[in-house]
């Protein structure tokens, strides 16, 4: 069950294409959070790598039952005793011999190193900004069919989403729906779409969906042609944010007061009041 104030931390990193160097920057924010008494640590989008080429991601993803989910899978059990919300991960699936496309995989460990939930992410980004390299995630990545319920953890019930999500205010409200209490948007947001969207659209969905909300982030340059925004923060369900990194890799940490999340439901029930048998029924003229 959760505890008032329970304690999050929120890892903010720079991923490269080397495996070892992300594995030693996120493990020690890891074990930093831990010390600092946090029962859930997250990590952003990328967290295992993010490689020079979408050929070159294909090349050095994984299975689940890989070396980098095993590595997590000790530390969060024998090392640092928290769950682990692993933002995205690089996942070779199980019609990986088949299609040879990856997931886009947000993977929740608990503290006893199971894994507890994995979702892959439904909304994929391609995008061809004025003056910025072409993402195109659908070249590579296949997209999930599945969103999860609210995983019940520590520090409230976990709804699991990632970066590109955060645009689709219909999947939290669905999360919200569904009981979630927390939701978490771990990204790598190119600098541009950074800069202009990130916190706004966080704080908005804390305050549509009566949430808290907790976005780590990637920040700085990863390769020749990709960098990110940064500012990986924590929305309380009122809106304001209160916990954020800047910029460079870094921790910040936030408590969690389910207590106020109530209030704030209590004394603006706004999705009691929510027209669900009304949205449905529009529809365009020709």
């Amino acid at each position: 069950s959760a505890s008032p104030g329970a304690l999050v931390a929120v890892a903010q990193v720079t991923s490269t294409a080397d495996k070892e160097h992300n594995w030693r920057q996120c493990s020690a924010l890891v074990r930093r959070a831990a010390a600092a008494g946090a029962r859930a640590v997250f990590l952003p989008e990328g967290f295992d790598f993010i490689g020079d080429s979408p050929q070159h991601s294909l090349e050095l993803a994984e299975p689940l039952h890989g070396d980098t989910v095993r590595r997590y899978r000790q530390l969060a059990r024998w090392e640092c005793d928290v769950w682990l919300s692993l933002g995205g991960f690089h996942e070779r699936g199980q019609d990986w011999d088949s299609t040879g496309r990856i997931y886009n995989c947000h993977l929740l460990l608990d503290n006893s190193g199971s894994l507890v939930a994995a979702y892959r992410k439904l909304h994929l980004f391609d995008a061809a900004l004025p003056g910025q390299p072409a993402l195109c995630e659908s070249s590579f990545t296949n997209p999930g069919q599945e969103l999860l319920p609210p995983i019940g953890t520590p520090v409230g019930k976990l709804g699991l989403a990632v970066c590109y999500d955060l645009r689709f205010p219909e999947l939290a409200q669905a999360l919200r729906g569904a009981g979630a209490q927390i939701l978490t948007f771990p990204s790598a947001f190119t600098v541009p779409t950074g800069a202009a969207h990130w916190e706004v659209l966080l704080r908005a969905r804390a305050i549509e969906c009566q949430c808290y909300v907790v976005a780590a982030a990637q920040t700085g340059r990863h390769n020749a042609t990709r960098a990110s925004f940064g500012h990986s923060l924590v929305a309380d369900p009122w809106g304001t944010v209160v916990a954020q990194c800047h910029e460079g890799p870094g921790l910040c940490l936030a408590h969690i007061d389910l207590a106020y999340l109530e209030q704030v439901r209590r004394d603006l029930p706004v999705h009691g009041h929510r027209r669900g048998d009304i949205y449905g029924s529009l529809t365009g003229t020709p």
